[in-house]
């Protein structure tokens, strides 16, 4: 996790500019560089850095000896990067995972360059022989990437939005500042005014096509004949579905600093740290997992972690939450957000609250957590009604591409917040094309469980506990509340005493775009626009379940929601 910065062609001063690359410096507290491109006097790069892999040469932006004309900034990890470094051949001068990039670019260009990458990623690529500069991100937007071009060809990059938002140009409109789309490259041409122009946008991935590195890494066990005329055996199945999961976990033990897991006691927390335990164990690391869960000393989300965290063994944290504490968090939430999407909000707070604690008072700095679960395995309780499997399968793609305005959104900024770094094997490519190659029939909710072949995939394990393997979905802002008052009625009070009825009544002509239709709705957005007024288009539209009639996110308010205790 980092924070890259970049302007070319900037028309103003680049000492006056380079303040707003603090803005977010968050992202990588353990040294900062600002760094002109020779040559190009209006052309400057900014780097936030948190030490992950190579201690050494890890500053940015990368530049090796081989390439004096390539320079690379990027915020993220690639997994692949030793395993293409052997297959090609390729002779390395540090030990940074992301160099792995400028040998790609040199050998096959841009486009191959991108789609051989497995990890994370957003990138700003310069290259000044051919007076090009890329810009991409990974398929999933785990990694976050703002633009903002203005007409006259100035162009300003950002890890995250509020680095955009004062930087001067020479326009008499403001420009339009917008996250770069996932599994997306750009190509610019750079004039030697240091101004771009854009001459290419494209996709390099999908999330139901193969990526293309898997052809790199043969997994041994991985049943391949799957699609004989018998159709998906469902043994081979379950079984391609443990090996694709523990690969994308052990991929990700790529780190010189400490491991951890958010552990909510759901399903999806559970196996990833369960699955990181063992992988751990087996790899010897040379200190115990941490897990980390928050909740009111009642909440259910509690108990069961407790459980889990006893059952694998892990070094288990338990942060208390109260609702008082979550009232007080939630301005500064929506700041690192940069959104005003409520159920995008309720979820951020216990998580920006557990990475403050991390942060302080502990040395973990790798967090794995069960993001991106409930959208490729249908885990959310609304997919009980899809009228049909077809129907689940396409809501379960369009959920994956939405992620980067949502729940990815939240996963990075909270944690980012307390510079730690994300990481979600859940969002594996490879496992996630596996996943929805997989036929629509075998993958809806099954005998009224939502995620059963997920959970029919680890049963018989003992990998987590039954409970727990079969446990329904508690919201993570649900959950995480004392069984007497919920985190949502504590906030819904609070917000009743802020805005009065007849504010709620006008909310139309304040807001004429995504108007809120509730208070809670009204309180956020009136926070957002006194941050970032004028940005509403940054959340696009708000998170809402389908196919049943909600003017709520939160499942505690849908009819077939069952929480625990009253089963």
């Amino acid at each position: 996790m980092c924070g890259i910065w970049a302007l070319f062609g900037s028309d103003e001063c680049l000492a006056v500019q380079c303040t707003n690359a603090m803005k977010i410096a968050h992202r990588g507290p353990d040294a900062f560089r600002f760094e002109n491109v020779n040559g190009f006097t209006n052309c400057c790069f900014g780097f936030h850095r948190l030490a992950i892999v190579d201690q050494l040469y890890g500053m940015q932006p990368l530049r090796v000896k081989k390439f004096p004309y390539l320079w690379l900034c990027y915020n993220g990890e690639i997994y692949n990067h030793i395993r293409l470094k052997n297959q090609f051949e390729f002779e390395y001068q540090t030990k940074v995972d992301g160099e792995i990039l400028l040998h790609l670019y040199d050998r096959f260009g841009i486009k191959k360059m991108a789609s051989l990458l497995d990890g994370v990623f957003a990138f700003i690529l310069l290259d000044t022989a051919n007076r090009k500069v890329f810009i991409g991100r990974d398929t999933y937007g785990v990694r976050p990437l703002f633009r903002l071009l203005t007409d006259n060809g100035f162009l300003a990059l950002c890890s995250e939005a509020k680095g955009l938002l004062e930087i001067k140009t020479s326009m008499s409109t403001p420009a339009k500042i917008t996250p770069f789309p996932p599994g997306h490259f750009e190509a610019f041409d750079l004039k030697l005014t240091g101004k771009v122009q854009s001459v290419q946008m494209e996709r390099f991935h999908c999330c139901t096509e193969e990526p293309k590195h898997a052809t790199y890494n043969n997994l041994e066990g991985l049943g391949t004949d799957l699609k004989k005329e018998l159709g998906f055996e469902l043994e081979t199945v379950k079984s391609n579905i443990r090996i694709l999961f523990e690969d994308a976990v052990k991929k990700r033990l790529m780190a010189h600093r400490r491991i951890g897991c958010l552990l909510s006691g759901g399903l999806d927390s559970s196996l990833v740290a369960a699955t990181l335990v063992k992988l751990a164990n087996e790899e010897q690391l040379p200190y115990p997992i941490q897990t980390f869960s928050i909740g009111a000393e009642d909440s259910p989300d509690v108990a069961a972690a407790r459980k889990v965290a006893a059952h694998i063994g892990s070094e288990h944290h338990e942060v208390n939450f109260t609702p008082e504490e979550g009232i007080r968090a939630l301005e500064e939430v929506i700041v690192h957000l940069e959104s005003y999407d409520i159920t995008t909000l309720r979820a951020s707070v216990g998580m920006y609250l557990i990475s403050k604690y991390i942060r302080e008072k502990t040395d973990s700095v790798v967090i794995f957590s069960g993001e991106g679960s409930d959208e490729l395995t249908q885990g959310y309780i609304y997919f009980h009604k899809a009228p049909s499997p077809k129907a689940a399968a396409e809501d379960s793609v369009r959920l994956l591409k939405e992620l980067y305005l949502f729940d990815v959104l939240r996963a990075d900024r909270t944690t980012a917040a307390h510079g730690l770094e994300l990481r979600v094997p859940f969002l594996d490519h490879r496992f996630t094309a596996y996943y929805l190659s997989l036929p629509e029939e075998m993958r809806v909710p099954k005998d009224g469980v939502e995620k059963h072949l997920l959970r029919e995939a680890f049963k018989g394990l003992k990998l987590i506990p039954d409970e727990i393997l079969w446990r329904r979905k508690e919201a993570f802002s649900d959950g995480m509340t004392s069984m007497k008052k919920s985190w949502y009625s504590s906030l819904q009070e609070h917000i009743e005493s802020e805005v009065n009825d007849s504010e709620l009544e006008k909310a139309n002509t304040r807001f004429p775009f995504n108007p809120p239709t509730t208070k809670e709705g009204f309180f956020i957005r009136q926070i957002f626009e006194k941050h970032y007024p004028d940005r509403c288009e940054w959340t696009p539209h708000y998170w809402m379940p389908r196919w049943i009639k909600a003017t709520d996110p939160s499942a505690r308010t849908l009819s077939i929601y069952k929480p625990d205790k009253d089963q």
